[in-house]
């Protein structure tokens, strides 16, 4: 029988807390930064902390990956060398890289998987990554399911696909908007998000061609309901962005994914399985329309959508919260609300006014079917009204809302005349057994219950007992403290042994000869940012015609693109120049905010569009 595939719910944690309740609530693995080199700067963790964690999370065999997928530059090379030691020795499972100057460092064994920032979108590129000793390999967020079945066929490494969360506009790895405009580079954590901006769009006389809004600010993933089709397409690790997310957007969003999983494992009839263990206790119903959200598109996952499908939140680039009614009159500074839900002192209200422009308020009181805003507000009858703060789940979120435990099999049994012996298996394959010095000695009543009772205390662990299996005669007496005793070296030598089976994966050897994922020579976008990276492709025959931007920042003599991206503004405004019948949109047109120009440049041929930075005039 063929072994089922292990599917991997993959959790973002900002620090070690909220990795520790991404765990909880049902992840098989979390990704957080380190001291350096991750993509998220205001995410750092120092490497006794991430030991901690990996030390909690192998308790269920969940694994840890660190981030370390920012360029390097020459001058960091020995000082990344040196942290990924460290992290070898804190038992981390795997670092997420984009930088390729690793694949020359002097480092140990570690499991290297290829970041999103390595832009992977075609069976060539992942292969090329698989040949250089990449154990995962995530993929762009922008594959349809025929692309990533293709890249499924090409590799035996497992494929990790994001599923949720906020998407970049351009290709991960290839944003050099804020690099031009601000001097802060994506690829080095630094992303001063210029796609989250308000743009005017214009034509090439200036002329605005549609109300000023968030032109290239995209919505958020959820691919909630296409889990399984994911799996089907290869995809084992399905992974939840928001490094920079508060813990209760990681507890919902976690725990929804994880019941998802967990429903596709039930009824795959042992096609797959989840990759760590431990069932999950919820106090609360997880909804991730309830969490931070731009709204929700599955992007591409379909392909190329045949109609106008709104993939941007042009109105916003924050979360207006969930629609929850209308206004139906206003008096004296009170709203009465049409809504079917119910609304609390202290819950977080918004509406967008006459100008599109959102405003929110909080609400100061209720009273039936009436608010009384904190503040003044301008609402007029009709006026939808969204939530965005729910004061009563805030309240339920704030306190302890899972508990994952692992069953155990107890056994109790009595060796000779003075000694009685308790053995636990976790029914994973971990089993121990402790003794205890206690002589024979009758009861007057039924000991079953009495024994039962003290070996169920399992509260302080991770465990919790499943079958009992009670040798001893019914009238032995064990005192209770005996019992205990026993109980907690077991359970403590349990967790030991559990500690010490984790399976620990390591580097993939390279391969002399790589798939090449490029005829032509390597340029800026290819982020070449050290000598090492460079080495590394002149070993297998590639030529670095550019160095990265970030080390070699080009002038502004000529255009530059500044991102790739597949969504395309054209098709968001119904203008699409496949499409019969659409309106029309003159050509060139520009994007224009806080003194940046941009040139948008539609590539129908591949389906994309390009943001040009047009060279500096004079």
């Amino acid at each position: 029988m063929q072994r089922p595939v292990d599917l991997e719910l993959l959790a973002p944690a900002r620090d070690i807390a909220i990795g520790r309740q991404a765990i909880v609530h049902g992840a098989d693995a979390v990704y957080i930064g380190s001291e350096a080199f991750g993509a998220r700067v205001s995410a750092a963790n120092t490497v006794d902390d991430i030991a901690s964690l990996a030390d909690f999370a192998h308790q269920f065999d969940a694994r840890v990956y660190v981030t370390l997928n920012t360029l390097i530059y020459d001058d960091e090379l020995k000082a990344a060398e040196n942290l990924i030691r460290r992290l070898y020795r804190a038992q981390v499972d795997a670092l997420i890289v984009q930088d390729l100057s690793v694949l020359r460092m002097d480092i140990p064994p570690i499991a290297l998987h290829a970041s999103t920032q390595c832009d992977t979108r075609t069976p060539e590129k992942a292969r090329f990554l698989q040949d250089c000793g990449f154990s995962q390999i995530v993929l762009a967020r922008e594959l349809s399911l025929e692309q990533i079945r293709g890249i499924a066929s090409a590799v035996t490494v497992p494929l990790e696909a994001f599923v949720h969360g906020a998407l970049c506009v351009s290709y991960s790895g290839d944003c050099q908007a804020s690099l031009f405009a601000t001097g802060r580079s994506a690829n080095r954590g630094e992303c001063a998000q210029m796609c989250r901006l308000p743009y005017s769009l214009t034509d090439a006389d200036g002329r605005k061609l549609a109300p000023d809004a968030h032109y290239l600010s995209l919505r958020d993933m959820n691919r909630l309901d296409r889990l399984a089709d994911l799996a089907d397409a290869g995809v084992s690790s399905f992974k939840i962005e928001g490094r920079l997310k508060e813990s209760d957007y990681v507890r919902n969003t976690v725990a929804a994914y994880s019941k998802a999983l967990d429903a596709i494992v039930g009824r795959s009839e042992g096609r797959y399985c989840r990759s760590s263990v431990g069932d999950v206790d919820l106090s609360f119903t997880p909804d991730v329309t309830r969490s931070f959200n731009r709204r929700f598109t599955s992007y591409f996952l379909d392909g190329r959508p045949d109609r106008p499908v709104a993939m941007a939140s042009l109105d916003s680039p924050k979360w207006i919260g969930r629609q929850i009614g209308r206004v139906a009159a206003v008096k004296n500074g009170s709203v009465k609300v049409d809504t079917a839900e119910e609304l609390a002192n202290g819950d977080g209200l918004g509406y967008f006014d006459a100008n599109g422009r959102y405003c929110g308020f909080r609400v100061n009181r209720v009273n039936g079917d009436w608010i009384y805003p904190a503040s003044e507000v301008n609402l007029k009858a009709g006026v939808t009204l969204y939530r965005n703060r729910d004061k009563r789940r805030d309240d339920l979120m704030s306190g302890e809302t899972a508990r994952r435990t692992v069953a155990v099999d107890a056994e109790l049994r009595r060796i000779d005349s003075g000694r009685i012996a308790m053995r636990l298996s976790d029914r994973h394959g971990a089993d121990v057994e402790v003794v205890a010095e206690s002589a024979e000695q009758p009861a007057r009543t039924s000991q079953l219950q009495p024994r039962q009772r003290v070996v169920a205390k399992l509260g302080d662990t991770i465990y919790r007992l499943g079958n009992f299996d009670d040798r001893l005669p019914d009238d032995s007496f064990v005192a209770a403290s005996v019992l205990a005793d026993l109980r907690r070296r077991a359970t403590d030598t349990l967790d030991a042994t559990r500690r010490m089976r984790h399976v620990f994966d390591y580097r993939r050897p390279e391969q002399t000869v790589v798939t090449d994922f490029s005829n032509a020579p390597l340029d800026r976008h290819d982020n070449v940012a050290n000598r090492l990276s460079a080495e590394f492709f002149a070993d297998h025959g590639m030529t670095v015609a550019e160095r990265a931007a970030e080390v070699c920042l080009p002038d502004r003599s000529a255009d530059r693109r500044v991102m790739t991206t597949r969504y395309c503004l054209r098709r968001e405004l119904g203008a699409c120049l496949k499409t019969p019948g659409g309106k029309k949109l003159p050509t060139p047109m520009f994007l224009r905010a806080q003194g940046v120009d941009y040139r948008l440049d539609f590539d129908c041929a591949k389906c994309c569009m390009n943001v040009i930075l047009p060279r500096r005039k004079g």
